[in-house]
């Protein structure tokens, strides 16, 4: 198994400390820096997660995630005193993937990481092949390579972290059903859902959302179900052999034509009703 790297961005020494030991101790490769400007010239391709404080001096967390997330889409764990509602937001809006408060405990700690890695892992190696093909889904001009996870708009490739792209494949993949703000995050966080989490989630459909619709203040892809969650309606599925999957079509036509048939027979008597 490759060994796994940790970017550890704080300033507090005791902290980064205690954390690099603990991460060693489960036998992570750990990377330090004490300030956003060098934890930017730390990160590189084998860089599998970044732990984040947000006050610190000089560039701030904020812009360093921001940064981080304009050459890459490597998972942001925030580790931060700043604990309102409205800082979570301002965090997952600048790009990051997971946000836990000081103080905390190593235990939940340690879960979050390995949940973010598990994630990691399922969005790089694409576990949503079928039949060893390559299949699309495609909406309008949106188009999912499911076998790749690769999410285009036209011929235009759209970068999505993976937490969106968890999102967005668990939605596809049950194409139809409504998913609860809890279901959506204790399915991707792998965590218990509690109420400051509905904010988490919805920050992230956001997002995507800014991504993915032509127009996300009238979303056409996932769909806002009032009262009840969120939904992906049923998308057009190609095989790479460009073949339709054109089930569900025939199914309706020939449901037609039987009606048809025994109403052009006399089978069915068909009154109207006054």
């Amino acid at each position: 198994m490759d060994e796994i790297t940790i970017l550890i961005i704080e300033d507090d020494e005791d902290i980064r400390e205690s954390v690099k030991i603990l991460l060693e101790n489960e036998g992570f490769h750990v990377i330090e820096a004490d300030n956003g400007m060098d934890g930017l010239h730390q990160i590189s391709e084998d860089t599998d997660l970044v732990i984040l404080d947000i006050m610190m001096p000089g560039i701030s967390g904020i812009k360093t995630c921001e940064q981080i997330r304009k050459i890459s889409y490597v998972p942001i764990l925030f580790l931060t005193a700043k604990s309102s509602e409205n800082d979570k937001i301002i965090g997952f809006t600048a790009g990051a993937d997971d946000y836990l408060v000081k103080p905390f405990s190593y235990a939940e700690l340690l879960a979050r990481i390995k949940a973010l890695l598990r994630r990691k892992q399922v969005y790089t190696c694409g576990n949503m092949k079928e039949n060893g093909q390559n299949v699309w889904i495609k909406k309008g001009d949106l188009k999912i390579n499911t076998t790749g996870n690769k999410v285009f708009s036209g011929d235009e490739e759209i970068y999505l972290t993976e937490t969106e792209y968890e999102i967005l494949s668990l939605m596809l993949k049950y194409r139809g059903k409504i998913f609860s703000v809890q279901n959506i995050y204790e399915s991707v966080w792998q965590e218990p859902f509690f109420n400051n989490s509905a904010n988490t989630v919805m920050v992230h459909i956001r997002k995507l959302r800014l991504k993915i619709e032509k127009n996300p203040q009238k979303p056409q892809i996932i769909q806002t179900v009032w009262g009840k969650g969120y939904r992906i309606d049923t998308f057009h599925k190609k095989t790479s052999d460009g073949k339709n999957d054109r089930n569900s079509a025939v199914g309706i036509f020939s449901c037609t034509a039987v009606v048809f048939a025994y109403i052009f027979y006399g089978k069915w008597s068909i009154k109207p009703v006054f």
